[in-house]
Order: structure tokens, then C-alpha cells, then sequence
């Protein structure tokens, strides 16, 4: 609750309102990231909370709640402010933000790297054992999230809102200027077979498709270069339209997002120089039909 000082009384309505304006850190988690930009895309625009209120069915205290992070945004709120601000259909909807918040399934550290990703430039990925997300069919992402709840790991409604947020994580992709999108996956991607033949065929036949794009580099890390990998876990890097570099890498339990220049720099060399032991396109892709064909 604000409380005001005698000599409060004695300033203009709008500059008290200044004066106690909360400032917000967009950092300190992802409901904070909602808030902050749900009163960014307010304010731009020269609405007061209420203003927003009355477009979205709410009230001007419910609104600032959400900004301040004292009340969690929901569903049916983020889709209220996706129709206020003319979001809908985009691939950076109030929504799309609100799956991230609610995915407590996925990996801390990994919903706002999410968010990151939908509006980097360029893109690195590593991956071990299975096809990178963004690049899975949903044939594919299915059998990965029904192998999970069969373990126990999750349940059927978190697998369902798990392949919908791969795939909105993978139309974020497609916008006017995709990002640059490069991928080195070790060989064990290709061998492990998920979902059965048509499954794994389906899931191979997008790798040459996407190979084929402009805007993608796929290489495979074949089993021969042994100990000159650089990495054994997966590890994503993003570049920002600034020219900034993000790291992010995950453990068994947790994801971690790196910004600090002196740890992202020798995640990025050593990026570099597993790029220069993988295969190159032409060869993956040689590989990738080769599998598709079976053996001669």
C-alpha cells in the first residue's frame, strides 16, 4: 500500500503518481519480465492502467498487480492483453510468455532463455542423443514427451504443454528476418532411434529439408572425433541484435543462462573449434540419407 507525506498533498496528482511509480526489474524472474512488459507495451501506447483495464475486462488495480508481480498473469489474462495490444497471431504473444511462466516442468533457467531466443539474430546449438527441439517434428516430440510421462517424469497434461511449447518455439522462428540458425549435432542424435522407423524417417527427411535452407547450417559431430568434442552436454548460444552473446547450458536438473562476457567468450571458441572437427553440410546431409536408406 502507498502511503503518502504531508508534503505529498501538496504536489499535482500525475507527479505523485511519478513519484511513487515502482520501479521494476524485468530480471529478477519471469512473472517480473511479464510485468515489466506488460507496462512497457501500456505505456508506449499512452495508457493509464485503467485505460488497459477497460479493454481487457479488468480492473486498473488487477493490471498494476500484474505489473508488480502481487498477482500472477493467467491464461485467459494474457490472451485479454494479446486482443488490447493487437498481438494476436504473432509469435511474441502475452500468451506464449504466460506458457513459459506456467512450464515449471522445463529446466529452471530455461523459460527465459526461451525468451531470448525468440528474438536473437543468430543461433548456436549442441546437441547430445536426441534431435534438437527446434528442429523435431511433432511426430517426434510427441514420442519424446510420451517416453517421459511413461517413466513418471511428467504428466500427460505437461506433455501436451510441452510439445505446444516446442512448437511455438519453433514458429517464433518464422518471421520476416529469421535469425541465422546454426546446429552441430552429435552422431548419437541420428542413431537413437525415437518412435520407430516412419517416425525416425519423417524426423530425417526434415533435417535435409531444413539443410536446405538459406538460413540454416547443420553439421554433424561424428563418434570419430572422441575426445576432441568440445562439449558432452548441450549448449545454445545467442546473438542479439546488439552483437551481445548469451550462453546457455544445461545439467541433468537445471538449465543456467550465462551473460558475463569472460565465461560466454570460451563457450563460444570452443564452439568455433567443434564446428571445425564436425563434418561439414554436404557431408552430414550424405550421412543423414545414408541412415534414411538403411544399410547398403
Amino acid at each position: 500500500m502507498l502511503t503518502w507525506n504531508r508534503e505529498d498533498l501538496n504536489v499535482p496528482t500525475k507527479e505523485r503518481t511519478l513519484v511513487n511509480r515502482k520501479e521494476l526489474n524485468p530480471d529478477a524472474s519471469p512473472e517480473a519480465a511479464y510485468g515489466a512488459r506488460l507496462r512497457s507495451a501500456r505505456e508506449v501506447r499512452g495508457w493509464k492502467q485503467d485505460d488497459l483495464g477497460v479493454r481487457m475486462g479488468y480492473s486498473g488495480r488487477h493490471i498494476s498487480g500484474v505489473e508488480t508481480c502481487h498477482k500472477p498473469p493467467t491464461r485467459k489474462f494474457s490472451i485479454a492483453a494479446d486482443v488490447a495490444f493487437g498481438f494476436e497471431g504473432t509469435a511474441d504473444t502475452f500468451e506464449r510468455e504466460w506458457q513459459q511462466i506456467e512450464h515449471g516442468v522445463l529446466l529452471q533457467g530455461f523459460p527465459e532463455y526461451v525468451g531470448y531466443e525468440g528474438r536473437a539474430v543468430e543461433i548456436r546449438l549442441f546437441q547430445v542423443g536426441l534431435i534438437p527441439g527446434l528442429l523435431q517434428t511433432p511426430e517426434y516430440a510427441r514420442t519424446v514427451a510420451d517416453g517421459e510421462v511413461r517413466r513418471g517424469a511428467i504428466t500427460p497434461e505437461q506433455a501436451e504443454e510441452r510439445v505446444s511449447f516446442l512448437a511455438g518455439r519453433q514458429v517464433a522462428l518464422e518471421r520476416p528476418r529469421p535469425p541465422m540458425v546454426l546446429v552441430v549435432m552429435d552422431e548419437s542424435c541420428l542413431r537413437q532411434t525415437v518412435g520407430g522407423a516412419e517416425v525416425m524417417e519423417a524426423q530425417l527427411r526434415r533435417l535435409v529439408e531444413v539443410a536446405a535452407l538459406p538460413h540454416w547450417v547443420l553439421q554433424v559431430s561424428p563418434f570419430g572425433i572422441g575426445a576432441r568434442r568440445s562439449f558432452n552436454l548441450p549448449v545454445n548460444l545467442l546473438t542479439m541484435a546488439d552483437r551481445s552473446v548469451l550462453a546457455y547450458a544445461e545439467a541433468q536438473t537445471r538449465g543456467h543462462l550465462e551473460r558475463e562476457v569472460t565465461s560466454v567468450v570460451p563457450i563460444l571458441t570452443a564452439y568455433h573449434q567443434l564446428q571445425a572437427e564436425a563434418l561439414s553440410q554436404a557431408a552430414s546431409v550424405a550421412m543423414i540419407e545414408q541412415l534414411r536408406k538403411g544399410p547398403p
